[in-house]
């Protein structure tokens, strides 16, 4: 049966886009109107290879049948439930689900609906957490140089990355920052590089500064996605916790691209064997179907609220959506999917071969440096003197252009594909990157 493709808009001025360069789209869109499994449809008919999973997300392809049942049945059963003082079985269902394929300590889910609300959840929750406690005087919020942690005030508070923040005042006050752990020394690094541990007793230096006790949470992605691919030095994690747990100060571990087997495992707190306080989630959580988020907490964090009078709201705290009843149900079925196909191990058993092909394109013109882990990589490119970003944006273009979709920040090519990738794609993707990079000025 022939697609029923649908036309372009004859108007696109109305959709002020995100992160899009707005006037260049609108000047040559680029339409999808149709994916399955590790392809999108264009509008034009042309079949286009994702190897981003959509933006992190679509970690089992597209239009796979236990989501689309389950969102399909969920929606003639019970639409919409109210978050506040009323639940409905499928929240309760999935947030066990959560809890059993969790890292150990992690026994509670409170519910959002994207990676940026998970994140300011997870700020406010450390702030009111010490506060319950007695310890009302721990309010500064400790980041990272280039982290990305969404996009609502408190994420680009502690996140790093300067386009995100210049334009948006003064931001949250009482935030510090630690130092980023991309060293030059670690080019060309296959999985964890072996020099940065030591990057982390910056914490000590910002704790002597400030007083520890002023401090209520650091917060870092395991791996650094939307920055470029980060890798996390051998110790670094290990090394943070411990000055953590030592000054009492929470560790939050932004997950929002790591979790759901993106690295091999559930989480990157299992594949590290670190720890947190509390997990970040969205993205993965639906397979980047329908909009949720969740924080995965601690019982000691959990427990704090839980006093006094028992008909009082413990967490002043919540959205419409969370724990929407489609959107559980979509989760559920995305997790069944996970592990009826035994993606996460999946992921883990390619991760070498990924490695090799990603590595073989070392000695491609204007290629700096080469990274990965899990099924997940970066290709970073030499910038254009004067024109920063313009090289990869390039780049991005013309593997549209022949049917692979990539995805660029700043200078670098970020590769994350769904994790039902087959070895040939992995190879159709190097391949086309690698003409990409020859015809790229």
């Amino acid at each position: 049966m022939a697609l029923d493709l649908k036309p372009i808009p004859n108007d696109l001025r109305a959709f002020w886009m995100p992160f899009t360069a707005n006037r260049q789209f609108k000047a040559a869109p680029r339409m999808f109107v149709a994916a399955e499994n590790m392809h999108y449809t264009t509008a034009d008919g042309r079949q286009v290879l994702d190897g981003t999973a959509g933006l992190w997300c679509c970690n089992a392809g597209h239009k796979r049948p236990k989501i689309v049942e389950a969102i399909q049945r969920q929606a003639a059963e019970l639409d919409y439930a109210p978050a506040f003082q009323m639940g409905h079985p499928l929240a309760f269902e999935l947030a066990n689900r959560l809890v059993d394929m969790a890292p150990d300590g992690m026994e509670h889910v409170f519910y959002t609906n994207s990676g940026s609300e998970s994140v300011e959840t997870a700020l406010k929750i450390a702030l009111a957490y010490h506060r319950a406690r007695g310890e009302g005087q721990r309010t500064r919020l400790i980041g990272r140089e280039r982290g990305y942690h969404g996009v609502n005030f408190g994420g680009i508070s502690v996140g790093g990355i300067v386009n995100n923040r210049k334009n948006f005042g003064t931001l949250l006050a009482g935030v510090d920052h630690l130092p980023h752990t991309h060293l030059p020394e670690n080019a060309w690094t296959k999985g964890q590089p072996e020099h940065g541990a030591h990057l982390a007793d910056e914490l000590e230096r910002i704790a002597a500064l400030h007083g520890p006790e002023t401090i209520a949470a650091v917060i870092v992605e395991p791996m650094a996605g939307s920055t470029g691919v980060l890798m996390p030095p051998k110790g670094y994690l290990e090394r943070l916790r411990e000055i953590t747990r030592k000054h009492g100060i929470l560790l939050i571990f932004d997950e929002v691209i790591t979790g759901f087997g993106r690295l091999g495992s559930s989480f990157a707190a299992e594949h590290f064997g670190v720890q947190p306080d509390m997990i970040t989630t969205a993205k993965g959580l639906t397979n980047g179907v329908i909009p949720m988020g969740a924080v995965l907490t601690s019982a000691e964090i959990h427990d704090a609220f839980m006093h006094g009078p028992d008909h009082l709201i413990e967490l002043f705290h919540g959205y419409t959506y969370s724990g929407n009843p489609i959107a559980c149900a979509a989760a559920l079925g995305t997790l069944e999917t996970y592990a009826e196909e035994g993606l996460f191990a999946r992921a883990a058993e390619l991760a070498p071969y990924w490695e090799e092909a990603l590595h073989s394109l070392r000695d491609k013109p204007n290629v700096i440096d080469i990274r990965n882990m899990g099924l997940i990589g970066a290709v970073e490119l030499a910038p254009i003197a004067g024109a920063p970003t313009k090289r990869a944006f390039s780049a991005f273009l013309k593997a549209y252009e022949k049917g692979l979709l990539i995805r660029t920040t700043g200078d670098i090519i970020a590769l994350s594909p769904p994790l039902i990738i087959e070895r040939g794609q992995i190879d159709e993707i190097v391949d086309t990157l690698g003409e990409v990079l020859e015809e790229v000025e």
